[in-house]
């Protein structure tokens, strides 16, 4: 399973993963994507932390 920070519909799938998994880690903001998601609510994103967020949080513990 995967679980994803917001609620909403899977639209489309990358299937590309199936042979080459080792894209989630080698490009995973390019090739590396898992899905598209149409999200039930855009509010949800407000809740989110920025890239830079969350590496600051990960360093300070």
């Amino acid at each position: 399973d995967i679980y994803a920070p917001v609620s909403g519909k899977v639209t489309e799938v990358n299937n590309n993963l199936e042979n080459k998994p080792q894209l989630i880690n080698e490009d995973p903001y390019g090739e590396g994507w898992f899905f598209v998601i149409e999200m039930d609510d855009p509010q949800q994103l407000k809740n989110l932390l920025s890239n830079k967020e969350y590496e600051e949080l990960c360093q300070a513990k």
